[in-house]
C-alpha cells in the first residue's frame, strides 16, 4: 500500500530546531544548586525534553523520598528560580536556528507540509525564543499560523495535561492543524523523550538528530526509525521515499 502524503512534521525546539549548547542544562543545574537540589550532570542531561517542573518533582522525590511532605514546596522553589534564570538567559543571549533548519522549513512550505514546534519549555520562554527567531510573527493567540507563516503551530509543555514522553503535544498539533491521520505525520527531536513521544503517538516516521543535546550512542536504544546528522536530512528521506506530496 502506498504511503499517504505527509501533511505535518512535528519538531522539538532546543537542540533540534534551535541551537542548544547545553544552556538549558546549565540553567537547570544553576537553579538546582541555588535551591539545594542534588542532581548530577548526567541525570540532568537524561531529563532533557521533559517538562521542567516534572523534572524538578522527579529529582526532589529522589532527594527526599516518595511521599515526603516538603516535596511540592521544594519543587515550587526550584522551579521559580529556574524560570528566572532561564528567562534571563534567553532575553539576554542570542538565539540561532540549527544547521539546515531554515532550508528544511522552506522545503516543507514549498511542498505544502505543515510545521509544528513542540517543547519542554513553558509558554513564556517559548515565546521569547520564537520572537527572537522571527517565528512568532503571524501566529494567532493560540500560536497557530497560516501557510504564509514560517511555522504553522507552537505547543508548549504547560499547554497540555502531560508533557513528554506522553504524545499529547503531537496530538494537539494535529488537532490545531486539522491533521487526523498519524501516518501522515513525521516527528523529530534530539532527546530520548522526543523519540518516546513520537513512538507513543504512532507517527509515520519517528526521527532523531544527533547534533543536538544527545549523541547517537545516547539515542540509539530509544524508539526511532532513523538517526540523522541534522534536520535537513529529512529532505533526502522524503525525496528518496518518493512520498506523494
Amino acid at each position: 500500500m502506498q504511503q499517504q502524503p505527509i501533511e505535518l512534521v512535528v519538531f522539538d525546539m532546543a537542540g533540534t530546531t534551535v541551537t542548544d549548547q547545553h544552556e538549558v542544562e546549565a540553567c537547570f543545574a544553576k537553579a538546582a544548586k541555588m535551591s539545594g537540589l542534588k542532581a548530577s550532570d548526567e541525570e540532568i542531561l537524561a531529563a532533557q525534553g521533559l517538562a521542567k517542573r516534572f523534572v524538578f518533582e522527579m529529582f526532589w522525590t529522589q532527594n527526599l523520598g516518595e511521599g515526603h511532605p516538603d516535596i511540592q514546596t521544594k519543587v515550587d522553589e526550584s522551579y521559580a528560580i529556574f524560570k528566572e534564570v532561564l528567562e534571563e538567559h534567553y532575553r539576554t543571549q542570542p538565539v540561532f536556528p540549527t544547521k539546515g533548519c531554515l532550508e528544511l522549513f522552506d522545503y516543507l512550505k514549498n511542498q505544502g507540509i505543515k510545521v509544528a514546534l513542540t517543547t519542554g519549555f513553558y509558554r513564556v520562554v517559548t515565546d521569547i525564543i520564537l520572537e527572537k527567531l522571527g517565528w512568532l510573527e503571524g501566529l494567532d493567540e493560540n500560536r497557530v499560523g497560516t501557510n504564509a507563516t514560517i511555522i504553522q503551530a507552537s505547543i508548549a509543555s504547560d499547554e497540555v495535561e502531560k508533557g513528554r514522553p506522553a504524545p499529547l503535544m503531537i496530538q494537539k498539533a494535529m488537532r490545531l492543524l486539522g491533521v487526523t491521520d498519524t501516518k501522515r505525520v513525521i516527528n523529530i527531536g534530539d532527546t530520548p523523550s522526543d523519540l518516546q513521544s513520537g513512538a507513543a503517538a504512532g507517527v509515520y516516521l519517528n526521527l532523531g538528530v544527533i547534533n543536538g543535546t544527545h549523541t547517537m550512542e545516547q539515542l540509539v536504544s530509544h524508539p526511532h526509525d532513523a538517526l540523522l546528522g541534522s534536520v535537513d536530512e529529512i529532505i533526502n528521506i522524503l525525496e528518496d521515499a518518493k512520498v506523494k506530496i
